[in-house]
C-alpha cells in the first residue's frame, strides 16, 4: 500500500471510529433488552443459545424456556444444565406431530406459566423463550398477556423470543430485532438433521 493510499485509509477509519465513539458515548440508558429473532432461515434458537452461554459465561443467572421442543436429546441443554442454567421444556414436540390442539394448549400454558414466575425474578439475568412466536401465532398463549409481563419484567432483565412470524406487537414492543433469511437449507436437499449441529 502506497503512503497516500494508507494516508486515505486511516483517514476513513478515523471518521468510522469518531462516529462509533459518539454512538458509544450517547448510549447511556441501563436497562435489559428485549430481543427478537424471527424470519424463516436457521440459526434463530442457535443464536439465542449463543447469547445464554455468553451471559452464564460472565458468571451472570440466564433461563430457558422450550416451547415445541419435545424430550429429545438436546446438546443446548446438556450443556447448559450442567452450568446451572434451568429449563423449562414443553415437551409435546411439533404441533404438526401431537395433532391435538387442546393438549397443546394446555402443554402451553403450564410453560407458560414457569416462564412468567422466572419474568419476575429479577436474580435471573437472560431469559430464553425459545419457539415463542408459535404458541402466539396457534392462540396457544394470549398475547395481551405475554406483552403485559414482558413489560412489567425487572428492569434488567434481558428477554430474546425466537420463532418465525413473530407478531408485529412484538417486534414493536422488541429494542432489538433480527430477521434470519434462508437462501439454502441442507434439509430442501435431502441431507438429514445431523446430532451436533442441527440438535
Amino acid at each position: 500500500m502506497t503512503e497516500k493510499n494508507q494516508e486515505k485509509h486511516k483517514a476513513r477509519q478515523q471518521k468510522v471510529k469518531e462516529n462509533v465513539d459518539q454512538k458509544v458515548a450517547q448510549a447511556n440508558i441501563e436497562q435489559g433488552i428485549l430481543q427478537v429473532i424471527t424470519g424463516n432461515g436457521k440459526g434463530k434458537s442457535t443464536s439465542g443459545f449463543g447469547t445464554v452461554a455468553r451471559c452464564v459465561g460472565h458468571g451472570m443467572q440466564a433461563a430457558v424456556v422450550q416451547f415445541i421442543k419435545g424430550n429429545w436429546e438436546c446438546g443446548e441443554r446438556n450443556l447448559l444444565e450442567k452450568a446451572g442454567v434451568p429449563f423449562a421444556v414443553m415437551k409435546t414436540g411439533f404441533t404438526w406431530e401431537t395433532q391435538n390442539r387442546e393438549t397443546d394448549t394446555q402443554a402451553a400454558q403450564a410453560t407458560w406459566l414457569q416462564a412468567k414466575e422466572w419474568l419476575k425474578d429479577d436474580s435471573i439475568d437472560l431469559i430464553l423463550l425459545d419457539e415463542l412466536t408459535y404458541m402466539v401465532s396457534y392462540d396457544y398463549l394470549e398475547l395481551d398477556d405475554v406483552i403485559e409481563t414482558l413489560s412489567n419484567r425487572p428492569k434488567m432483565q434481558s428477554v430474546i423470543i425466537t420463532g418465525r412470524g413473530a407478531h408485529r406487537r412484538l417486534t414493536e414492543l422488541a429494542d432489538t430485532v433480527s430477521e434470519v433469511k434462508n437462501i439454502k437449507h441442507a434439509f430442501d436437499a435431502g441431507v438429514k438433521a445431523q446430532k451436533g449441529f442441527d440438535f
